[in-house]
């Protein structure tokens, strides 16, 4: 048996013995707190024949080991196979920021029916999603802090400034219709720099992440 030939009889091996499992669709890419609220939602369903057993909680941001001030419950259930569950997302503190949102992580774990057969393989998979706390009565919206941010060029580098209230989660950022990097987010009252290309300024343009998963309008300067 040449090489191919044992390479082909190892991806059929693997897709033999590793049934295609459609998995839990979460209803949202991010849950948007309402300040004036005490809870939020988030549904869960599970399009898949088995079922599942889904753990849920809510964390700080990278590096913060405080606990965060939010419970989901329920935190933990079996989800049937053609059944949907909603998950409730409760505050358990008053004493957040009221002058700009805070930002945490919900976590879901799906974890497969551990029915005993042979030759499968089980796997338990974690998505993470954005949690935004929106106190109440915030000046503007997303897409007027969007409008706002100011860009600068810095050196080698492109300055972005937000000076708004919220967070801004980038859909792209382009100078000269070329896609610029590594910038995902920029929190409120911040800045940020990313490497600029090396022909410098031009036209930019940059689409954000709304409040529902999708991407805004196109916002535009000149550099």
């Amino acid at each position: 048996m040449n090489v191919w030939q044992k390479m082909l009889f190892a991806a059929l091996w693997i897709v033999i013995v590793v049934p295609a499992q459609a998995g839990i669709v979460i209803g949202g890419t991010r849950v948007v707190f309402d300040g004036g609220k005490k809870e939020s939602t988030l549904t869960i369903s599970n399009p898949d024949q088995a079922p599942f057993l889904i753990q849920s909680w809510v964390d700080g941001q990278e590096g913060d080991t405080s606990k965060a001030p939010f419970i989901v419950t329920p935190p933990i259930f079996r989800l049937d196979g053609g059944q949907d569950n909603l998950l409730r997302i409760i505050s358990t503190t008053a004493n957040l920021p009221t002058d700009k949102e805070s930002l945490y992580w919900i976590n879901i774990k799906s974890i497969p029916s551990s029915e005993k057969k042979e030759n499968t393989l089980k796997i338990a998979v974690k998505s993470r999603i954005k949690l935004i706390y929106r106190p109440r009565g915030l000046p503007g919206d997303l897409n007027s802090a969007a409008a706002a941010l100011k860009w600068q060029r810095n050196g080698s580098n492109l300055q972005v400034n937000n000076s708004s209230a919220y967070y801004i989660t980038f859909f792209n950022i382009k100078m000269n219709g070329a896609p610029l990097k590594n910038l995902n987010i920029i929190a409120p009252q911040s800045s940020a720099q990313i490497a600029l290309p090396s022909s410098g300024g031009g036209n930019l343009s940059w689409q954000i992440i709304n409040d529902f998963g999708g991407a805004s309008q196109v916002f535009n300067t000149v550099l």
